[in-house]
């Protein structure tokens, strides 16, 4: 792709890195941005920028958040002695949406997977285990992605938090596997959450 101006060309280049984005969407997509007003695109500019320097985690889940505890681990209606792991926020807003859901989240930050060189020291599962420890819960929901790597994030996890004593479930198979959790439609999502099984039995049939 010939480019008339270098400075087209870095910011194409730098928008073709996005997921899912090509050179040629990302030409158009740069197009779009130079003939809007000038404003149109500081504002723009503005929102990522400030949303990249002031966004931060919740220090209870680990979720995308404006404030130290993000507005569900904040909300008093929610039911906190039920968690639901899942791998990163895109999960969270995948089983928000079904709105069946009434618990608490955990979000580990990935899965474990020793080809990408990902331990389970580099997630968060060491504050999911004190959580166990110290407060009032209930339930653990593995709402991973029904993958290898999933499914070895489940058993890892359930290692830790088994000599604990409570009830760990993982979302019913209406995801299919080697699904990804966050393409499930809302309706398959919603029932698995509702038909959740006891995660041992789950075990048997992998």
């Amino acid at each position: 792709m010939e480019f008339s101006s270098k400075l087209l060309e870095n910011a194409v280049n730098e928008v073709a890195m996005l997921p899912g984005i090509g050179k040629r969407t990302a030409m158009r997509l740069v197009l779009h941005l130079l003939k809007q007003p000038a404003e149109r695109t500081l504002l723009l500019t503005d929102a990522v920028t400030k949303m990249r320097n002031e966004i931060i985690y919740c220090q209870n889940c680990h979720n995308i958040s404006d404030f130290a505890v993000c507005e569900i681990c904040n909300n008093p209606s929610r039911d906190y002695s039920i968690i639901c792991v899942v791998e990163d926020v895109r999960d969270v807003m995948a089983i928000e949406n079904t709105r069946m859901y009434k618990g608490i989240y955990h979000v580990l930050g990935g899965k474990i997977s020793p080809i990408e060189g990902v331990s389970p020291s580099q997630l968060n599962i060491n504050s999911l285990v004190e959580k166990v420890k110290q407060q009032k819960v209930s339930e653990i929901i593995f709402a991973l992605s029904s993958t290898m790597e999933g499914d070895t994030t489940n058993f890892y996890i359930f290692k830790q938090i088994k000599p604990f004593s409570i009830n760990v479930s993982t979302i019913a198979r209406g995801i299919s596997v080697g699904d990804e959790l966050e393409y499930a439609d809302e309706v398959t999502l919603g029932r698995s959450l509702l038909q959740r099984i006891p995660f041992e039995s789950s075990m048997k049939s992998i």
